[in-house]
């Protein structure tokens, strides 16, 4: 049998249309916005002075989609053979991990390839075409993929697993024909099944875990579901040698804030042991060159137990990483100091508002306080960390904002990112609310992306977002919105120091941002001349030719 694996990031992240109007988004599309070619030239153009010589600031991230280390950590010791290599995201090798310890050959297409193009592509023919939809959110991703494949491929049995499809499996197999099946939940203990059963051409209600179409009825129906075991099965790991490799120690969560779906699934939450865990990290350590992992997890310092268990393991293996916590988790200043001795080195935190209405209507188990100790704690810390917020959850008014808004423009410092609830997932709980808050949707083009409630609509939202991140922009010199950031080499100076490349990050967003806050043209010039100026001082000039 000949298996085809896409996976791969999706085309794009939701925040990137907060670029509009800027010399950032014209940089990412050459010659689409003439306009602003001189903006675009004079951001390429910035070079610095290192040891090594003249170095471009703005460099586009060879392998955008992999997996790297958070910009403060410097990689050390890197051969040569491993220096552009960067790990494949989880689900990349995961998959392959259980087509190969059952034996199944496969090729492997990068999902960005039916985005951006692709020089080559897979040749067929492919008996069955496993596609993930784990960095999908919105329905013409998968419809563009969809498409993809069954126009090279249109004999193929077309199967779909991830994120998204395992949501949305009833609108996928409505709207797209071409899928024969998806599988929900774990992949584990559906996936070599029901191969074994195409192959023999043998039924497959037996087979856990699995969407399907009746052949008889069309009707769509569901197999039971099974679970794996994540403490008996080994641990995948990326072929090669990686400095930084993913990884996963739990599914679902313990939690039931009613933004995520994520116990909806992933029901029933399961996690490695602490032995597990530290086992994996030496062992990629030993066997994959790995000098940093990156957790991602929904909440890896969940069971309390088990992270005062695993910190002392860790310390002893010696590698670096990172994870998703929760405000109430990073408590005191003995937390911290426990996760820097076990080499944690940066937290990614969704404090998702600064107002305890709001936070209890998001049924979040954390108040603003707590939000607030965990930022200061972290701020004095050498840790890095990553926080978001969320504007117009249901229920919220522009009044109950207003305190994340000050607390981004007065108080915060490092990088964060702000984004306008979305509400296109029918299993989030927050639909048990949805009279109470006058929940309303105007659904134009199938993805919820347009609501409103009883405290704002999404038009206002969206404003609102917009005015916070201008504020904190031009405000705040310590904080610092990411966007633009995922598509270049950070840092953006590595000889320099963490709080050196902050302050020039911060002026570079500005300049890259001007033409955007500021639409009178002799207005965004002046701006710029004054970033230019305070970038020099930086050892950052414009080197365009006179």
């Amino acid at each position: 049998m000949n298996v085809l694996l896409i996976a791969g990031l999706g085309p794009e992240y939701p925040n990137r249309s907060l670029l509009a109007g800027s010399a950032f988004e014209a940089l990412c599309a050459p010659g689409g916005f003439p306009a602003r070619s001189a903006e675009v030239a004079q951001l390429a153009a910035l070079r610095a002075g290192t040891p090594g010589g003249s170095l471009p600031l703005l460099r586009r991230r060879e392998a955008a989609s992999g997996i790297r280390a958070v910009s403060s950590v410097r990689l050390q010791h890197v051969e040569r053979d491993d220096e552009s290599a960067t790990a494949p995201h989880l689900t990349t090798f995961t998959v392959p991990a259980i087509l190969e310890a059952a034996g199944v050959d496969h090729d492997h297409f990068p999902a960005e390839g039916i985005w951006n193009g692709s020089d080559t592509e897979p040749s067929g023919p492919y008996d069955v075409v496993l596609l993930s939809t784990t960095f999908m959110w919105d329905r013409a991703t998968p419809a563009k993929a969809v498409g993809w494949v069954a126009e090279r491929f249109p004999t193929t049995t077309l199967v779909l697993g991830g994120q998204y499809s395992n949501l949305k499996y009833q609108q996928i197999l409505d709207a797209h024909p071409f899928v024969r099946y998806v599988v929900r939940g774990d992949a584990e203990p559906a996936l070599v099944p029901l191969l074994d059963a195409l192959r023999r051409g043998e039924p497959v209600g037996d087979v856990p875990n699995l969407v399907r179409r009746d052949p008889d009825t069309g009707r769509v129906r569901l197999t039971g579901i099974r679970y794996a075991d994540l403490e008996a099965l080994p641990s995948p790991a990326p072929s090669g040698r990686f400095p930084v490799i993913p990884y996963e120690s739990m599914r679902g969560c313990p939690f039931t804030c009613k933004y995520c779906s994520f116990p909806a699934a992933s029901p029933k939450w399961r996690y490695k042991s602490a032995r597990k865990v530290a086992g994996d990290f030496a062992r990629y350590r030993d066997e994959h060159g790995a000098q940093y992992v990156k957790a991602l997890d929904s909440t890896f310092t969940v069971p309390p137990t088990r992270l005062r268990a695993l910190l002392p393991m860790l310390k002893e293996t010696g590698v670096a990483w990172e994870a998703y916590t929760r405000a109430n988790s990073i408590s005191d200043r003995s937390v911290v100091d426990a996760l820097d001795e076990a080499h944690c080195r940066a937290l990614a935190i969704g404090f998702e508002s600064m107002n305890d209405t709001t936070l209890t209507y998001m049924n979040k188990k954390v108040k603003a306080r707590a939000n607030r100790t965990a930022f200061e704690l972290l701020a004095r810390s050498s840790l890095h960390y990553f926080t978001s917020f969320i504007v117009g959850y249901p229920g919220e008014s522009p009044e109950l904002y207003d305190d994340t808004r000050k607390f981004l423009v007065d108080e915060y410092e490092g990088p964060f990112a702000l984004y306008v609830f979305m509400l296109n997932d029918e299993t989030m709980p927050v639909w048990q609310d949805a009279e109470r808050f006058g929940l309303r949707v105007r659904d134009a083009d199938g993805d919820a992306g347009h609501w409103s409630h009883v405290g704002m609509d999404s038009d206002t939202a969206h404003r609102l977002q917009l005015e916070t991140l201008r504020e904190v922009r031009w405000k705040n010199d310590r904080a610092m919105h990411r966007t633009w950031q995922r598509d270049y080499e950070l840092p953006l100076l590595p000889d320099r120091s963490v709080e050196e490349n902050s302050r020039v990050e911060k002026l570079v967003d500005r300049l890259g941002m001007a033409s955007a806050d500021f639409p009178d043209p002799a207005t965004a010039a002046d701006r710029r001349a004054g970033l230019l100026a305070d970038l020099a001082a930086h050892g950052v000039t414009d080197h365009r030719e006179p």
